[in-house]
């Protein structure tokens, strides 16, 4: 068992190729995210997920399947999940008892659906609050209310359990408010620390005993830190650890998009952005499409440059990020 092994990369085919089974075997990789372009059927899902398992069993084979829009796996079988808003909606038409039993069973046939094919993990729930501003949040959102949000999550959180699949509350402290994409820009809120705290932190510290990882935002909260939250030790360890009590697994977000390309102003390699990262308090980074460009040259340099960084002494590797990645692999039930 390798001490820390905090890299998650993607693949760009539906099979493995002999560069991606290198990459995989690495000490420091620990993870695969998956895609659509990664899928055909149940099948070759499945045999895929067994042939990174045949690499390594301590591989969490992840992808982002939330249901709505951001499902990666939509066909021969599984279920199309709605958006999350779907339930909030369904507080007001039928009740949050019915609401709430609808997001135990969404979060149960996700979780058994994906763990049927090999996948370990699936970034959900979002935790963001819908003010109606954020068009890369919107109905992925379950509702505007903070309250509505936790109820609704642990409720989903709770069918992902029965599954035997972990979860992950994202985007901390909270995506909602702000207009613009940190895929393609680099949000800045400008609200007030308190306010924050009362609307979009508060179901992460409502929930610290039930998540089990959470992803911060590539956003900007000029009133806490100059940057991102994923960059920021003030809101990874005083805040979501310290203050909110939070335990678990904690992911960059991933190191490709535009809001995670600068720091204090300057732009930054996918080295400087990971090593930030994992100083700032992230167990796991992630870096998304880069299979796709020049032949994934950028992952091949990441993993070497952050080798070469440990050894200089720019991060230290940790046994406690380690068992905290383990733990989010399946929980096989025994009879």
């Amino acid at each position: 068992m390798y001490t820390h092994c905090p890299l998650i990369i993607d693949i760009a085919n539906t099979v493995l190729t002999d560069i991606d089974r290198l990459r995989l075997q690495h000490p420091l990789v620990g993870g695969l995210i998956l895609f659509g372009r990664n899928w055909q059927n149940r099948a070759q899902l499945t045999a895929l997920c067994h042939a990174v398992k045949a690499i390594r069993q301590d591989l969490l084979i992840c992808v982002d399947h939330e249901g709505g829009r951001v499902q990666r796996f939509r066909t021969d079988g599984f279920t199309h999940i709605p958006p999350m808003r779907t339930l909030g909606d369904s507080v007001e038409t039928s009740g949050l008892p019915v609401a709430m039993r609808m997001a135990t069973q969404w979060g149960y046939t996700l979780g058994s659906e994906l763990i049927a094919c090999g996948v370990d993990f699936s970034f959900t729930p979002v935790l963001d609050l819908d003010y109606g501003e954020s068009s890369v949040i919107g109905d992925r959102a379950f509702a505007r209310s903070p309250e509505t949000v936790t109820v609704l999550a642990q409720s989903l959180m709770h069918g992902l359990l029965q599954s035997g699949m972990a979860n992950c509350g994202k985007h901390f402290p909270g995506h909602g408010f702000v207009q613009a994409d940190s895929h393609i820009a680099i949000p800045v809120d400008n609200r007030p620390l308190d306010a924050i705290l009362v609307e979009d932190a508060a179901p992460y510290g409502w929930l610290s005993p039930s998540l089990t990882s959470v992803m911060p935002a590539h956003v900007i909260y000029p009133a806490v830190d100059s940057r991102p939250a994923g960059f920021s030790r003030t809101w990874l360890q005083t805040i979501l650890r310290e203050q909110l009590g939070f335990t678990g697994a904690i992911f960059s977000d991933d190191l490709s998009m535009e809001g995670a390309r600068s720091l204090d102003g300057q732009p930054i390699s996918f080295t400087e952005g990971a090593i930030a990262a994992l100083n700032a308090g992230c167990d796991m980074v992630l870096l998304c499409n880069q299979s796709l460009v020049d032949g994934g040259a950028a992952i091949d340099t990441l993993i070497a440059e952050l080798d070469a960084a440990q050894s200089q002494g720019l991060w230290q590797a940790s046994a406690t990020s380690e068992r905290r990645r383990l733990a989010l692999l399946p929980q096989r039930k025994t009879t």
